[in-house]
């Protein structure tokens, strides 16, 4: 599984590069702060939610400390998405959020 620091998403972020973030936290914990332009698919909802996402775009996914996004990388993975975990989730984001 490929994994990315929090803060190398946050300069990526702050570089205006155009990144797919996933965040699969609940809808209630999405609505306390996320990454901008994030899209939530809660984990439980990710296998009936997957065909939305398209194969040939590289997703980015987070959620509160890194273990749900970290299933729903390997999920997603195992159905030839090219995903990479964001290490620590929301707890080591620093950057803004709306």
């Amino acid at each position: 599984m490929r994994e990315i620091t929090a803060k190398e998403v946050e300069l990526l972020v702050n570089e205006g590069k155009e990144l797919d973030i996933i965040d699969v936290r609940e809808v209630d914990e999405v609505a306390t702060g996320k990454i901008p332009n994030v899209v939530n698919i809660p984990l439980g909802l990710i296998e009936f939610r997957m065909h939305e996402l398209d194969k040939s775009k590289e997703f980015i996914v987070v959620c509160r400390s890194g273990g749900r996004s970290g299933r729903a990388t390997q999920y997603l993975e195992s159905h030839g998405y090219k995903v990479i975990n964001m290490q620590g989730g929301m707890l080591a984001w620093e950057g803004k959020t709306e």
